[in-house]
């Protein structure tokens, strides 16, 4: 007979001990519940998460907080999608306002990205004279090319840019050069990609209105000055750069977004199909 008191007072402690539970847990989840209509949803999952750590035995609170959870994550990803698209039209309106100062230049027989040049710095105007010339393609990697034209090679591979107050900034040997010769005279090129460049077009850009000096590294020296056409053509290709980059990275973040909320589409109707009464 005192076994069996024993156990029926056990029984209803046990049970006195998990009501009090599911209610502390139901009290997280309401907390949690007001979190996420007022749009704070970090708060909303940590409460959310709480009762997982503090209540693991109260399986109604969290059923209903991983339900809850679908939906503040779920609201997260529309806000984000939403700061995107924002962020997206003001950055396509920049590049609307500016496109018209360049020129594409894309074959579409065998070329899937072209490349804008500044109009001052396109081929037909630049023949037979040493400069550095930049572009930047449609997804905004911008690229430098150091273009020597003499009598004789100087078989350079690299550049050096200098200030008046003596502060500069040289590339590295580039990995992508070459040598032709046309009427007798001699054309070398070299090429640098933005990141790969020394920050030599980072230099121009912060020095774009002081006097320059360039000097071609190879074999032999050559130096030349690069006059305020040159440094205006980067300045704005440059600048042209960061607009097309930031679009790129956004739509890069978009696709995320639209990714994860197909997730979160998914586990919920998942979740629909083993509780229809949902």
């Amino acid at each position: 007979m005192k076994r069996l008191f024993i156990l029926s007072f056990a029984s209803l402690l046990l049970a006195s001990c998990g009501d009090g539970t599911e209610k502390k847990a139901a009290g997280r989840l309401q907390s949690a519940r007001l979190a996420f209509e007022s749009g704070n949803y970090n708060r909303a999952k940590v409460e959310i998460d709480s009762i997982k750590i503090l209540y693991p035995k109260a399986f109604n609170a969290r059923k209903e907080g991983l339900r809850l959870m679908l939906q503040v994550e779920m609201k997260e990803q529309q806000t984000t999608l939403a700061y995107l698209d924002s962020l997206l039209a003001n950055r396509q309106a920049a590049f609307e306002a500016v496109r018209g100062k360049f020129v594409l230049e894309k074959d579409t027989a065998y070329q899937e990205t072209g490349h804008y040049f500044h109009p001052t710095q396109v081929i037909e105007k630049n023949l037979h004279r040493s400069y550095l010339r930049f572009r930047v393609n449609e997804r905004g990697a911008m690229s430098m090319t150091s273009i020597y034209c003499g009598p004789s090679n100087i078989h350079h591979r690299a550049v050096k840019v200098t200030a008046p107050d003596g502060s500069f900034t040289e590339t590295p040997a580039s990995g992508d050069s070459y040598e032709t010769t046309d009427l007798g005279g001699k054309i070398e090129k070299a090429d640098y990609p933005l990141g790969q460049d020394g920050n030599v077009m980072g230099f121009i850009y912060l020095n774009h209105d002081k006097n320059l000096r360039v000097e071609y590294l190879g074999d032999r020296k050559y130096t030349t000055s690069l006059p305020v056409c040159d440094r205006q053509a980067l300045k704005e290709t440059y600048e042209l750069s960061q607009i097309l980059s930031a679009i790129e990275q956004i739509k890069k973040e978009k696709e995320e977004a639209l990714l994860k909320t197909g997730f979160i589409t998914r586990r919920i109707e998942d979740n629909r199909k083993k509780d229809p009464s949902e």
